[in-house]
């Protein structure tokens, strides 16, 4: 961290942005937040935070200052390549006056503003680097005060981020609590009550000579057998994550972690998305698609990188897997490269599936998983 002075009229401007920043209780929001408030505080004209998934990758992207048409223009987020994948993980604030200039450039996608001056800090929460704060386009470049102000920042943005961790993990533990409770009182008492009143009715209709009435007796001594069952699965049931505490940002993370551990190919991942409360037959169907994708790329395409890119629309999923392997000609596909099992597992989702590829040039697979079914 830098130790620049910072002036009397910048510190009541950052203890101002601070607030804004540490009063939010979404996480998006306080993100977006923490990149508004350093672009005012040194007069960037872009800024953007990249959140760093459980491996590394990029698990989110908010950005301000280019509009949503030019954003669909440019098309997928950052990838992770360049300068903003090479220093992503190292934990050091820099400055450029020049991206270009940079050894990692990477140069920028068609249809995105020039961008020029550059600085990136990170942002910890606690001890690991949750992201990295990223602004540009300041006229004159950047200042070591700049640097100082927005390392001020970002340290007040991580505090938020652990609170709204801590506030979620305590939320999360009050259910479970809650939920073993439940379960545990349903064994304890209604279970074993009911299992003495089945008892009592099998052991009277063995010694009742009245052959409709012993039937009668065993007729509801199955009811009751029936009901012990149905709580013992409503017991299994509270074992399980509720819906909107399954991850799927985190389930996929955890997916192409594994897919891509026994391989020397990057793969990248983007996920843009709340993905809040999804049932988890459409997490199921994501990371099957994903799974699958991925295979083929990595069995067929003799791909160096390959990009996995998740986002959420108001219809539903989207999936767009790209690698830049050897590419094949659709007319001539094999039952080896899988195509089948994607357009099977999209049908079945109630989705559509597109390929993009010619030999070559690589493979885009895009598929959708829509709500509405």
């Amino acid at each position: 961290m830098t130790t620049a002075a910072i002036g009397p009229d910048r510190v009541r401007a950052l203890v101002d942005w601070a607030a804004s920043v540490a009063a939010q209780t979404d996480l998006k929001n306080l993100l977006g937040a923490t990149v508004d408030a350093a672009m005012e505080l040194t007069g960037a004209r872009y800024g953007a935070l990249g959140e760093l998934g459980e491996h590394g990758t990029l698990a989110q992207f908010v950005y301000r200052g280019i509009d949503e048409e030019t954003a669909r223009a440019i098309g997928n987020p950052p990838a992770g390549r360049g300068v903003l994948g090479g220093r992503r993980r190292t934990g050091q604030s820099f400055r450029l006056d020049r991206i270009g200039d940079h050894p990692a450039s990477f140069g920028f996608p068609a249809n995105h503003p020039p961008m020029s001056t550059f600085l990136g800090v990170p942002v910890r929460a606690g001890e690991a680097i949750f992201g990295n704060l990223y602004l540009t386009e300041k006229p004159g470049g950047f200042t070591e005060q700049d640097q100082s102000i927005v390392e001020a920042l970002a340290s007040i943005a991580g505090a938020a981020v652990n609170t709204l961790r801590l506030q979620s993990r305590l939320r999360r533990l009050a259910i479970a609590d809650d939920r073993e409770r439940i379960a545990r009182d349903i064994h304890d008492a209604i279970i074993q009550d009911l299992f003495a009143v089945g008892i009592s009715l099998q052991a009277m209709a063995s010694r009742n000579a009245d052959q409709d009435l012993a039937a009668a007796l065993l007729a509801n001594a199955t009811r009751v057998d029936d009901s012990i069952a149905a709580l013992r699965q409503f017991i299994f049931d509270l074992g399980r994550p509720p819906a909107d505490q399954r991850n799927l940002r985190g389930e996929v993370e955890d997916l192409v972690h594994r897919v891509a551990e026994p391989h020397a190919t990057d793969i990248a991942l983007t996920i843009n998305g709340a993905f809040r409360g999804l049932p988890g037959a459409y997490i199921d169907d994501t990371l099957q698609l994903i799974r699958e994708a991925l295979s083929n790329a990595l069995r067929h395409s003799e791909a160096t990188a390959i990009t996995v890119e998740i986002h959420e629309s108001g219809a539903g999923i989207g999936i767009t897997v790209t690698d830049d392997g050897s590419g094949f000609d659709l007319s001539q596909t094999t039952p080896g490269l899988g195509l089948a099992n994607l357009a099977s597992r999209t049908e079945r989702a109630g989705g559509e599936l597109s390929i993009d590829t010619k030999p070559g040039s690589g493979t885009t697979i895009r598929a959708t998983i829509p709500y509405e079914r």
